[in-house]
């Protein structure tokens, strides 16, 4: 590839040929800021934030570097008085119809648009204050609220939605000064065909969008005395909870969040990761049992809701592809209000089970019908990894100061195969290890032609002398192509697991905002996944059949995978819907 020389601020790099001018200076060590920026799928120019000098030998003249490509010899100033003062004037106009009810917002001291006013010093909000638009908040959607009065129309919501996903439920409205983010005839987002996946949220650089948020339902249940308050976290929550107290991308702070759930003051603190293990002893036997009896092939996964509600919007005949087993969220909960509830001699009336989840969409599921395992819901509230950082800050606690502490047991024991659930891949190779040795009496560990964090990936494994063909597919934009390979014929598996967000769950709509800046040059979901896949090297036991917790929940409750007993508690069903 050609190279070429450019010079930002004074410092001379050779960059190839094409690099944009914000690539190039990143590159040289200086940091240009922007808002509507994504690179790859929202390089639009339109925010106008990252506008810098450049000289190209005709002197210099303001450009916006996310779009404008190098030349040789260009010179570049990121931070001249010029640039300063015309980023200050465009975030005085972005703020002159942006409610500015700051300190009551949930992104107060994570807002992009906050720290940029801070950085450059913007004294004067209401500068440029005049006629406005208002917006009623849109809170149709089960996990999520809209607020547009807080929309500074970066469309990285809209970008995300519809190249990322796929999916495209949302959209610019009207034109010029009317100009606002909804969907088609405005319809509400729960009316629509959105899969709750939270992607939106994730990118947004504001507080225009944000989870519903249940953690005052959630202390008050736990300072009910009649109740039981159960407490599980999914394993991609604890390769990112330390983010939301200032510790780098990829810490564990497994130790301390279990340390902390206690603290709020939680009956049990328990892992999702159990559920994972059960999950895999299901999932396995149902893919042995399709193959073995000429079942619906290929097998395809089915712990993201957010994947199984795209599945039944968008393939709905695919829906017979789906495994039948509930989410790992699901089964905890359906686990903990039938098999411990009656080991425990408590009333699953009086228990409130609560997740962690680096998930929007589990918000969702919670409510789905089939998800009543005892009678009752099987989870009562599903809190998002930001909404647990808020409960902890609220209630004082210091996060990085906690003693590491262990899960409680019999729920919160798990395997190496449970905590990889939470990167793209991980459910696949666990299922492998489980399937492997149930039909050879082998033990193999590592896949890793499934691991990384490519939106597609795919292997072929020989299994008691059949090739069994996989692929894993994470982000839902990769699920289609995917799937459209499968109904085409193009493609031939066995079986599928497909994450809705890119990367798995360490990626989720639930998870730690990170700014832009960061996310356009650091991969997050590498960073987060290999929290999990270390862990899983660590662990004594790695394989879902022998942890010994699950041995104990079927020689006591569930008799064996695939039992009446099981499928009438750990499986589930799907609709079709359609497309709005």
């Amino acid at each position: 590839m050609e190279n070429i020389t450019v010079k930002v601020n004074g410092v001379e790099i050779s960059v190839p040929k094409g690099t944009t001018v914000l690539e190039a200076a990143h590159m040289a060590g200086f940091e240009i800021p922007t808002l509507c920026y994504m690179k790859e799928i929202n390089e639009i120019g339109a925010c106008r934030i990252c506008i810098v000098e450049v000289n190209e030998g005709r002197g210099f003249r303001l450009v916006a570097s996310c779009v404008y490509p190098c030349t040789n010899n260009m010179e570049i100033l990121t931070a001249s008085p010029k640039v300063i003062e015309s980023r200050k004037k465009t975030l005085e106009l972005i703020l002159s119809t942006h409610d500015r009810k700051c300190l009551s917002c949930v992104r107060s001291g994570n807002c992009e648009l906050q720290k940029l006013c801070r950085d450059y010093g913007i004294e004067d909000a209401t500068k440029y204050d005049g006629a406005n638009n208002t917006y009623e908040i849109d809170d149709s959607a089960a996990h999520m609220y809209r607020d547009n009065n807080k929309c500074i129309l970066c469309r990285r919501c809209v970008a995300v939605c519809s190249k990322t996903q796929g999916i495209g439920v949302i959209g610019a409205n009207e034109r010029g000064f009317k100009t606002y983010i909804g969907s088609a005839f405005d319809m509400g987002l729960g009316e629509t065909s959105c899969v709750s996946c939270g992607q939106c949220i994730a990118v947004c650089p504001v507080g225009a969008l944000s989870e519903k948020d249940y953690t005052k339902e959630v202390m008050s249940a736990i300072a009910d005395p009649e109740k039981t308050v159960l407490v599980q976290t999914a394993p991609a929550v604890r390769a990112a909870i330390a983010e939301c107290f200032d510790n780098p991308i990829g810490t564990n702070g497994e130790g301390k969040m279990v340390a902390a759930l206690r603290r709020l003051g939680f009956d049990k603190v328990f892992d999702t990761d159990f559920a994972a293990d059960l999950t895999i002893m299901e999932e396995a036997n149902e893919f042995i049992d399709r193959v073995k009896n000429g079942g619906k092939l290929p097998l395809i996964t089915s712990c993201s809701p957010g994947w199984v509600k795209y599945c039944e919007h968008y393939f709905p005949d695919m829906t017979e592809n789906l495994s039948s087993c509930k989410s790992p969220q699901q089964m905890f909960g359906a686990t903990a209000k039938t098999y411990y509830a009656e080991k425990m001699g408590l009333d699953p009336k009086n228990i409130v089970m609560v997740s962690i989840m680096p998930c929007t969409a589990k918000k969702f599921e919670i409510g789905r019908d089939d998800q009543s395992a005892a009678g009752v819901p099987d989870v009562d509230y599903a809190l998002t990894t930001r909404e647990l950082a808020r409960m902890i800050k609220r209630a004082g606690i210091n996060f990085n100061a906690l003693p590491d502490e262990k899960f409680d047991e019999p729920l919160g024991l798990s395997t190496g195969a449970g905590v990889i659930f939470g990167a793209t891949g991980g459910v696949m190779e666990a299922a492998l290890r489980t399937a492997v040795y149930t039909l050879t009496g082998e033990n193999p560990i590592d896949f890793p032609e499934v691991r990384g964090t490519d939106g597609i990936k795919e292997a072929t494994y020989n299994v008691a002398g059949m090739d069994v063909k996989v692929a894993v597919a994470s982000g839902l934009a990769n699920a289609r192509e995917l799937l459209e390979k499968v109904q085409s014929g193009e493609a031939d598996y066995q079986f599928i697991e497909i994450m809705g967000c890119p990367g798995g769950c360490v990626n989720g709509g639930g998870q730690p905002q990170v700014e832009m800046g960061i996310r356009n040059f650091v991969d997050i979901r590498e960073k987060r996944a290999k929290v999990l896949y270390d862990l899983d090297a660590s662990m004594p036991i790695r394989q879902s059949h022998e942890n010994p917790a699950i041995k104990a929940v079927y020689a006591e409750y569930f008799g064996e995978p695939g039992s009446h007993k099981a499928h009438e508690v750990l499986h589930t069903s799907y609709v079709k819907r359609s497309v709005n």
